[in-house]
């Protein structure tokens, strides 16, 4: 499980029932079985000491006692005895936290199968990003164009905004999900213009 952020509250109604919902992914696990959690999500993390499975971690900001993890600029692994440099975040063609995070997260599952970390190695460093997150179009009159379509929530909005080095002009818009919008109020200074369109566009 990556996150558990805000979204679908339009259906789930409650982040409580969003979280428990997305949790019974674990529900028929054991201990033989392996659970892969994010170590910075708050409820993650609460959620690993009551999960019936292995829960093997990974995190952007500090080591697991298991598990995939962001040092530096490095990738590692540690399976509680021995730590590994898997590989730089410069041998990806990924950009932004929530993709290292990402690679951690995939790392760890991977090993967990026994698949060998020469090729889960190989395999991170030639992965493109896939359609519609943060995915590159084109440079025209020195404006970088990306397609961040999949980013349907402000959790997502907001780790898009962040990947950037230069000021954004956002679309940003769409079906309405009750969501909170405080998140992506404060990236302003990294917003140059917002252009909103959709049901939610008013507000």
């Amino acid at each position: 499980i990556l996150n558990i952020t805000p979204d679908h509250l339009n259906r789930h109604h409650t982040m409580e029932c969003y979280a428990h919902t997305k949790e019974r992914i674990a529900e028929n696990q054991t201990k033989d079985d392996v659970c892969v959690l994010n170590m910075e999500d708050e409820e993650l993390y609460r959620f690993g000491s009551e999960c019936k499975a292995s829960v093997v971690w990974f995190s952007s900001k500090r080591k697991p006692d298991k598990g995939a993890y962001l040092d530096g600029d490095d990738i590692r692994y540690t399976d509680g005895t021995q730590d590994k440099l898997m590989l730089n975040i410069h041998d990806m063609n990924l950009l932004g936290t929530h993709n290292y995070e990402n690679v951690c997260a995939a790392i760890a599952m991977t090993k967990a199968v026994g698949i060998p970390d020469d090729i889960i190695i190989e395999q991170v460093k030639c992965f493109k990003a896939v359609e519609h997150r943060i995915e590159y179009v084109a440079t025209k009159k020195g404006v970088w164009y990306y397609n961040d379509s999949k980013g349907t929530n402000t959790d997502a909005a907001v780790i898009a905004i962040k990947a950037f080095e230069k000021p954004v002009i956002l679309l940003m818009g769409g079906h309405e999900k009750n969501l909170d919008l405080k998140d992506v109020r404060e990236q302003n200074p990294l917003i140059k213009t917002l252009i909103c369109f959709g049901e939610t566009k008013e507000r």
